[in-house]
């Protein structure tokens, strides 16, 4: 698995809709006044690149080497002292992770305060198939009632929460995991209802959560 995202890396640095958008920017409003963060499953790096540029000591994990991360670890095991640092924030990533709890319980745990997690939202079924078909590294996305049950039992407490629409260059988005062929045809089928009206791309919704720890 990590051999497949270290082959994936450029794309995930190179990527528009990664790079740059609302969430970015609200999730560096959302942490003014943090000095130390965590930037967990880091992919391209963008959050952490935000954050120092916000004047953040931005430490970053990732279990693919090639995503070149300042710690290599899943999210569910972080090496790291409870309430290292100030916020710990994971983005477009816990679909991937394999338990999902467990990586929240663990983000809590170093958080010495804030917690910010995004992802994409679940949608129906038929996204849920073209997603893993996609790329089979997907497990599965949540809804927001979901998201506030994990945050909530990694006790934290929900203060903001977004929905943030993005929408996604199919070509590059399909190149991204080498999707091709008849898969990629039957994706763009299973996504009809979300495509934008020239074919070009769709578009997803994804969930912006800000939580706090507990006094």
């Amino acid at each position: 698995m990590t051999d497949v995202w270290s082959s994936r890396a450029e794309g995930y640095r190179a990527a528009v809709e990664q790079r740059e958008g609302e969430d970015l920017d609200l999730i560096v409003e959302w942490a003014a006044g943090a000095k130390t963060a965590l930037d967990v499953a880091t992919g391209g790096g963008h959050v952490a690149r935000r954050l120092r540029d916000a004047g953040l000591d931005v430490i970053t994990c990732d279990p693919a080497p090639g995503m070149h991360p300042d710690v290599i670890c899943r999210a569910e095991d972080l090496p790291f002292a409870p309430g290292s640092f100030d916020v710990v924030l994971t983005r477009i990533a816990p679909h991937h992770f394999a338990d999902v709890p467990a990586a929240i319980a663990a983000i809590a745990r170093v958080s010495r305060d804030l917690v910010i997690v995004e992802d994409t939202l679940y949608a129906s079924d038929r996204v849920e198939e073209a997603e893993r078909l996609r790329d089979p590294t997907h497990i599965r996305s949540y809804s927001e009632a979901e998201w506030r049950s994990f945050l909530m039992d990694a006790g934290l407490v929900l203060e903001e929460v977004r929905h943030i629409e993005k929408t996604h260059p199919f070509d590059a988005w399909l190149a991204r995991t080498g999707c091709e062929g008849e898969e990629a045809e039957r994706v763009r089928a299973l996504l009809a209802e979300r495509t934008t009206p020239d074919g070009s791309g769709w578009t997803d919704v994804k969930v912006l959560l800000g939580a706090r720890k507990e006094a």
